[in-house]
């Protein structure tokens, strides 16, 4: 099915969860903040599967000082 992550289309398993999705990326779920068709999502929804047509938007945390 088709997806957009971050502004890039990307055809994934049907039943991939965000969690899946974000793996993908070898990012770690609980680091990152992640929104769905502009809505945020916290982590205890993150074995959700995706829709085809969500737009998701991850979005890595930077330290810094």
């Amino acid at each position: 099915m088709q997806v957009k992550v971050n502004g890039d289309s990307r055809d994934i398993p049907d039943g991939t969860t965000i969690r899946g999705l974000v793996q993908q990326f070898n990012l770690v779920p609980e680091k990152v903040a992640i929104e769905i068709n502009r809505r945020l999502v916290r982590a205890e929804k993150y074995d959700q599967p995706l829709n085809a047509g969500d737009e998701i938007e991850i979005v890595t945390f930077v330290g810094g000082g």
